[in-house]
């Protein structure tokens, strides 16, 4: 298997790390705009094959190709990559549009290759491990998904503050629930450089359920936190937990109905908390294997186009709301 990495910005160089370490790739090419970049990665991983273009990429023996650049760069490179009879791994998000990602999802069928999204939470041991807990039924019924993801900058160019951040926490919502969400409303405001820097998200679901996703650049700490509240358990997930990211508590509330003047009472429940060993193995390189496995074994990778596709949708759902004054927005 020989695989290229296009884009060597902040995410190319570890894409580049990671398949170089599989013994299942025997060799790895890249190529950037920049060529400093290009010198400097050379130099970290002297077994790296550079190419000066996109286009001798494509001309290349590469069998996949990773796709690390700006987001507007997604679907004409994720398109002529599929044409040459490459499989694909794109960065998150998948592209500009749900019309995009259906056109690369089709042409990466037509010519019966690949196609897989790079969500890496989803390949956390954090996000594994919550998964598990709710696919065996000890949180009950799904009644939120709350995420709040802030901190101060990095602000983007060519995206804004829901394109950059709330892609993380809608893949883990989309992995997490089994149910699909039926709108969206969205709230926002700029700052600065044109481009929304705090939003809010609402995903509506149904009557039961519903989902919230707070970004914001402006924020004076860094805050990476999801909660998932359920009929008998509650899980809480702290990306800037050093060890017990994940906690999961047996605390809750039940409606009792009682005779006199008080028919009927919310009882709370407070048992115990306990934090379940995850695994601590690389996301990235869980990334790699599952490209990798989809490739080789036929397998359906667990951000697939079709993943991609959804939150794109939300995503696009999401920038019109905001546009009409947080009007619902149906998906």
């Amino acid at each position: 298997m020989k695989v290229a990495v296009v884009g060597l910005g902040y995410w190319g160089p570890n894409l580049v790390r990671n398949f170089s370490a599989s013994d299942r790739v025997t060799q790895v090419m890249c190529c950037d705009l920049d060529p400093l970049r290009v010198k400097q990665l050379v130099a970290r991983f002297p077994q790296v094959r550079a190419f000066s273009s996109f286009e001798e990429i494509l001309k290349s023996d590469c069998d996949a190709i990773v796709i690390a650049t700006p987001i507007s760069q997604h679907h004409p490179m994720g398109m002529q990559a599929l044409r040459c009879g490459k499989h694909v791994l794109v960065e998150k998000p998948m592209a500009t549009s749900a019309f995009e990602c259906e056109e690369l999802i089709q042409c990466a069928e037509e010519h019966k290759r690949v196609l897989m999204v790079d969500h890496t939470f989803l390949y956390t041991g954090a996000v594994r491990k919550m998964k598990e807990i709710v696919d065996r039924g000890d949180v009950g019924d799904i009644y939120y998904f709350d995420s709040v993801r802030v901190n101060l900058g990095l602000f983007q160019h060519d995206v804004n503050v829901i394109w950059d951040l709330a892609p993380h926490d809608l893949s883990i919502m989309d992995f997490m629930l089994s149910q699909q969400p039926k709108a969206v409303s969205a709230v926002g405001v700029n700052h600065y450089n044109h481009t929304e820097d705090v939003a809010y998200l609402t995903v509506h679901f149904g009557e039961k359920m519903m989902a919230h996703v707070h970004v914001n650049w402006l924020a004076p700490v860094k805050i990476r936190r999801i909660l998932i509240g359920g009929s008998k358990k509650m899980i809480v997930y702290d990306d800037m937990e050093p060890s017990e990211k994940v906690k999961v508590y047996d605390t809750g509330v039940k409606v009792v109905t009682r005779e006199g003047i008080y028919k009927t009472l919310v009882e709370y429940r407070t048992g115990d908390m306990f934090a379940p060993k995850l695994d601590q193995s690389e996301a990235l390189s869980l990334v790699a294997d599952d490209f990798l496995d989809a490739i080789e074994l036929g397998k359906t990778p667990a951000a697939d186009g079709e993943t991609g596709l959804r939150i794109v949708r939300i995503l696009e759902a999401a920038e019109l709301s905001i546009k009409k004054d947080g009007v619902m927005v149906y998906l």
